[in-house]
């Protein structure tokens, strides 16, 4: 897969002053992002942010003619810290919920990509019959059967996903009191412990799961189940912002037209997960 770099730059906070006049002066943003979620974001060994929303990121500030720096910032800690002006922006695949809604405005969704669950090699839920895709906003007689074995299958279990998650949301709202949600501080932390046996069965973004198998084929892990969409996983990937910033909400989805008219996202896409899961 492609390693795109995006260098920092030094910057102050953009303050929402008209976005006319913002942008002939050249916006400066801060974005925030976790910087531990590859493909989405990640951070190689000499300290230096890649993948799918590091080079959207670029892509966007260039288009914004913005001077940008990305920080990095834990994910359950994310919006206090956006709330409390440490960046500008979110792009660290937080999917849009009408619960984040409540604190934070999003721009228009840029990726979508669905949940899947993911246990070891010899699980006694490989195998299980389901439909290939299930929607909780649209559920019909088969995929309300699968659903439902599912959860029957699962009675007992500890599942595990990355804290404050539309992940963490599923296992406690979907699949219920019948299992144990043990939550995590980072994806890797989430790995780890699925594959030394720790946890029965992890939920992450597919995307996540097939990066982690491809870039290591023996780990072990397989997945099951439908591709997971709708319901406590919301509308997609979009940018976080504070909902007095509606100047710079404006700014970003403006680019992000661009971007799709143009190709880009679907360009990206396609280079860091291997299909075009652009919005």
């Amino acid at each position: 897969m492609k390693r795109l770099i995006l260098g920092a730059v030094a910057l102050v906070a953009f303050s929402a002053a008209g976005l006319a006049q913002a942008q002939a002066q050249d916006l400066e943003i801060t974005i925030g992002t976790e910087g531990a979620f590859p493909p989405w974001n990640g951070t190689n060994p000499n300290g230096e942010l890649f993948g799918a929303e590091i080079d959207l990121i670029a892509a966007l500030c260039a288009e914004m003619n913005a001077t940008c720096e990305t920080v990095t910032n834990d994910f359950d800690s994310m919006i206090p810290a956006l709330q409390a002006g440490r960046f500008d922006a979110i792009m660290a695949a937080m999917s849009i919920t009408d619960e984040r809604r409540q604190s934070i405005s999003f721009s228009n969704g840029y990726f979508g990509d669905p949940a899947r669950i993911a246990v070891l090699d010899g699980s006694p839920l490989v195998g299980i019959e389901t439909v290939e895709k299930l929607n909780l906003d649209n559920l019909d007689g088969a995929s309300q059967a699968s659903l439902d074995a599912l959860k029957a299958a699962t009675v007992g279990m500890t599942i595990g996903a990355q804290g404050s998650t539309t992940h963490s949301n599923f296992i406690e709202q979907i699949l219920g009191g019948d299992v144990t949600l043990k939550t995590y501080g980072t994806q890797d932390d989430l790995n780890l412990d699925l594959q030394a046996g720790r946890i029965d069965a992890a939920v992450a973004e597919n995307s996540v799961w097939s990066d982690l198998i491809d870039s290591d084929p023996s780990s072990g892990i397989a997945l099951i189940g439908p591709t997971l969409d709708g319901g406590p996983f919301g509308e997609g990937i979009g940018v976080g912002l504070r909902q007095a910033d509606t100047d710079l909400l404006a700014a970003f989805n403006a680019a992000l037209a661009v971007l799709k008219a143009n190709g880009t996202l679907s360009r990206i896409s396609i280079e860091w997960f291997g299909v075009d899961a652009s919005l």
